[in-house]
């Protein structure tokens, strides 16, 4: 898994066709669970290729969006994507917007990534206004259901490998994390999501060429290897045959500033 500070890399449809399915899905039951709603203005911060970004652009217009991404490439295809939206190429640890610049930042499936994950909601706080929301997600551990056979293609290929990090990742540290910040009114919550497949390939194909998550753990099988671990994922997902389905549970945490 990747370690802290991580910036993601690889094909930006690769990473939409991997973990995108999911975070598309989840980005409308965070922005709902937020309260992000017009005529507010908002950020995204870890934008990615920009699921929540599109997701927040739908609710308050392109021109009341702002994005922060640390991979050139990812801000790139935000830029092209969402012209009107205000992509920055930023860290959430120095977020380049003035205080109290937005109605709301959110922060979606990146904390367990970061370098500092309190240095950044401090951040994420010092541009959302007095009384204004800030609110993160992330998928709580064995909370995939598809990162599960990943999981066991590492663990029987790749022993001895990085072992995946487990912080921010359930309602009770996010809490706390929330409130050692200095956010008042913090909640929890959990949000589940559900993805369709046709073939193991959909899956498969994709997972093997994202930096991230996926792609790591086996940069460095050989063919052979990589055959053995395609059927190892097809078994850890159960054989399935014709259309299935796989779930997404994330925690996620509110807080209000001021």
């Amino acid at each position: 898994m990747s370690a802290p500070g991580t910036v993601f890399g690889g094909s930006s449809d690769a990473y939409d066709r991997f973990m995108g399915r999911y975070s598309t899905q989840l980005a409308s039951g965070f922005a709902d669970f937020a309260g992000v709603s017009a005529p507010q203005r908002a950020l995204d911060v870890g934008a990615g290729t920009g699921a929540l970004t599109e997701e927040l652009s739908t609710r308050l217009g392109e021109e009341n969006v702002a994005a922060a991404e640390p991979s050139a490439d990812y801000a790139a295809t935000l830029r092209m994507r969402s012209p009107r939206v205000d992509v920055r190429e930023a860290p959430a640890e120095e977020l380049p917007w003035e205080d109290g610049s937005f109605d709301a930042s959110l922060a979606q499936l990146v904390v367990v990534f970061l370098n500092d994950a309190p240095r950044a909601v401090r951040e994420l706080a010092r541009v959302t206004r007095a009384g204004g929301v800030v609110a993160t997600c992330m998928w709580e551990v064995d909370g995939v259901e598809m990162m599960k056979g990943l999981s066991e293609v590492r663990r029987r290929l790749g022993p001895g490998g990085p072992i995946p990090a487990t912080d921010y990742r359930d309602e009770s540290s996010l809490r706390s994390l929330f409130e050692e910040a200095g956010l008042r009114d913090v909640e929890t919550t959990r949000i589940e999501v559900s993805v369709e497949y046709e073939t193991v390939d959909e899956l498969w194909e994709p997972a093997i060429h994202v930096g991230g998550p996926g792609g790591p753990a086996v940069d460095t099988f050989s063919p052979e290897q990589l055959a053995a671990g395609r059927a190892i994922f097809e078994e850890a997902l159960g054989s399935p045959v014709g259309r299935y389905s796989l779930t997404g549970r994330a925690a996620a945490v509110r807080g209000v500033t001021g």
